[in-house]
């Protein structure tokens, strides 16, 4: 057996576990038979991994992580919030459809682990790790297409893997994909009507003053930000964004009770 870092054997072990529980189910994921997979002893196994649990909590992680890689590659410098949007679910939906077999192992893992108190923290886990990767989508659409958006992000973030789950899970059970990809991008145009232009800085030329020039909007004092002012006119400018027009018409009054009176909540419940 070759001797490797600890580092490199775990994930070893990890991609040996995956091929067992894949293969056999999480039930018949034992650590006896993710060493012989590995073609190493029990006591490596045991070296890298306190028990079962924390090999099972990795499995997760290793397919989210996966999962969430895939489907930012392809994140461009540009693009509207649709177009983001729809171009990560395409990689996203692809290597779902690619990945049947770690796909079902994820749903497994988590009613194993609903079942069976010891191994509660998996399913926690995984949770965790789908919701951070959705808030990190969500942070790279704020960065690119300059946006904010109208619920707290963690919300959208729920709500993201609410969906992806419910289709994927669908599609495992009937098999089709176009139903589940349809699915998926009708919540995606849902998704991108959640998205507002962020409030952004405009740079005048001012050569004279060291501060703001008074115009559009309050000025911001500080030759550091000489001739920088927030405007009305670079928010609506931005609007373009959005789905339709009735969204831009909200920006016209865009005062807090304006944005609760006119912005109905949505049904994250019935995404799932």
């Amino acid at each position: 057996m070759n001797r490797l870092p600890v580092a490199e054997r775990r994930e070893q072990l990890i991609e040996a576990a995956l091929a067992v529980a894949t293969r056999d189910g999480v039930d018949g994921t034992t650590v006896r038979a993710v060493a012989a997979e590995a073609g190493v002893s029990l006591g490596v196994v045991h070296y890298c991994f306190r028990d079962k649990d924390e090999l099972l909590r990795a499995m997760a992680h290793a397919i989210t992580e996966r999962n969430s890689a895939r489907a930012m590659a392809e994140m461009p410098d540009y693009a509207p919030v649709l177009d983001l949007i729809v171009g990560v679910l395409d990689g996203l939906w692809a290597n779902i459809r690619n990945t049947r077999g770690p796909q079902l192992l994820t749903y497994e893992l988590t009613t194993t682990s609903l079942r069976h108190p010891e191994l509660r923290q998996v399913g926690v886990d995984q949770y965790v790790n789908s919701w951070a990767a959705a808030e990190h989508f969500l942070e790279e659409v704020e960065r690119v297409a300059g946006v904010t958006w109208r619920v707290p992000r963690t919300m959208v973030a729920r709500s993201i893997i609410a969906a992806i789950d419910g289709y994927s899970l669908a599609w495992l059970v009937d098999g089709d994909e176009e139903a589940g990809y349809t699915g998926l991008r009708m919540f995606a145009e849902h998704l991108a009507r959640l998205a507002l232009p962020a409030p952004r800085l405009e740079v005048l030329a001012d050569e004279t003053s060291g501060g703001a020039a008074d115009v559009d909007g309050p000025a911001l004092p500080g030759p550091a930000l000489k001739g920088a002012v927030l405007t009305d006119s670079a928010v609506l400018a931005d609007s373009a964004v959005l789905a339709d027009s009735a969204v831009r018409d909200e920006l016209v009054d865009d005062s807090p009770a304006r944005r609760l009176e006119a912005s109905p909540t949505p049904n994250l419940t019935a995404l799932a």
